[in-house]
């Protein structure tokens, strides 16, 4: 498979990505389990030891949220009454845990961009641009537009398409409380909460299939070259012993572990720790984890990175698969778990993993997804119950 040329590779069948006209009861028993778990309690990803306390203290970090509250606001104003009826939620409510990273329609919320004019379209990118660096902001219209690409080449553009994302926004951010935002649809999750100065990017799952546009609209776009290649480095620099502990199965995961609806998955420390890395492994370490954490915007990428720093010492990483050929590694500690995978074909007919298809995933564990640990501090300083609406 590797070194094809799309044209040489075959697609799977069509699968539905907007609301369907008919609610069978195959579709509706996988909409059930889907909200039976966002509606379980959030505990976030933890070890088998249980949530680890008092990991996110509620104190002011100096970075700037004015921007991206001002973006936001201005996104709101923008909208009529009927849009914003549907774009606008309660911060606490159940939906920011109904992301979904396939193409099949399973529990869409807030606006669709595809339907939005320019103009507001626009203005919903720019809340996009507030929160994340550029590089950030790039990766994430990147991928969209290869969403596009896959539409071209199955020739279902009105399926799989650059617009075809779902815009939220939750909470206060036309006055002083906490608010944020998510943009939902297929290979491109991402979950925005600020609390204070604090900003909390995730759960944030962002894929590919494929990961380079050979040809159509977007040719020449292509997608996490730097995370494959920066993974492969940190193992292939390893020596033979510590490749060996690092190294945490024989075979592939079939998906990356927290994923979609695993808010409070299970999950033990695995691999090699990075305290018994050397000086430039651990610098390749490092900056692995930076291509993950500076995708927010620099103030607050800078604060997450001195959060994964105080937990240097617990940080693990564990490997799957060959640094040549198709492989998984994840970085897992208190307050970080990265996921990286090849996959098999979604899109394509390919059964078994290529660079091709690509799934990363960046959660905030010990119930700091979706910033809830950060809101639980807020709302016991600040006491008020607001609507929830399912």
């Amino acid at each position: 498979m590797e070194g094809m040329d799309d044209s040489e590779l075959r697609v799977r069948p069509s699968a539905p990505t907007r609301k369907p006209e008919l609610w069978t009861p195959e579709l509706l028993a996988k909409i059930d389990w889907r909200r039976e778990a966002a509606d379980e309690p959030l505990r976030g990803v933890v070890t088998s030891d249980g949530p680890v306390p008092d990991l996110y203290p509620l104190n002011a970090t100096g970075a700037d949220t004015n921007r991206i509250r001002e973006a936001t606001a201005a996104y709101l104003r923008a909208l009529t009454p009927n849009e914003l009826h549907d774009a606008r939620f309660p911060m606490r409510d159940v939906t920011w845990r109904h992301w979904n990273n396939g193409a099949r329609y399973f529990l869409r919320h807030g606006l669709c961009l595809e339907e939005l004019d320019d103009i507001k379209r626009q203005l919903a990118l720019d809340v996009l641009h507030a929160g994340l660096s550029d590089a950030g902001y790039r990766q994430v219209v990147d991928l969209m537009h290869l969403n596009l690409t896959i539409g071209e080449i199955r020739g279902e553009t009105d399926k799989l398409n650059e617009w075809l994302y779902w815009f939220s926004v939750y909470g206060d951010p036309l006055g002083e409380g906490p608010f944020g935002w998510q943009l939902d649809g297929h290979h491109v999750n991402v979950n925005c909460a600020l609390v204070g100065d604090h900003m909390v990017l995730t759960p944030t799952f962002l894929g590919a299939e494929p990961e380079t546009a050979h040809g159509g609209k977007y040719a020449g776009t292509t997608a996490f070259r730097a995370e494959e290649a920066a993974g492969q480095q940190l193992f292939a620099g390893l020596s033979a012993p510590q490749r060996q502990r690092a190294t945490i199965a024989d075979e592939l995961p079939n998906e990356l572990f927290v994923g979609a609806f695993r808010d409070n998955w299970e999950l033990d420390f695995a691999g090699l720790p990075l305290s018994g890395l050397t000086g430039d492994q651990r610098r390749a370490a490092l900056e692995l984890i930076a291509l993950y954490t500076d995708r927010a915007d620099p103030g607050h990428a800078k604060v997450r990175m001195n959060e994964v720093l105080a937990h240097e010492g617990n940080t693990w990483f564990g490997w799957v698969g060959d640094p040549d050929g198709v492989f998984y590694y994840r970085l897992h500690s208190p307050v970080i778990l990265v996921e990286f995978e090849h996959m098999p074909g979604v899109m394509y007919a390919n059964d078994h993993p290529t660079r091709r298809h690509i799934h990363t995933i960046v959660r905030t564990p010990n119930g700091g997804d979706y910033g809830a640990d950060l809101l639980r501090q807020h709302h016991a300083r600040h006491p008020h119950n607001g609507p929830r609406r399912k």
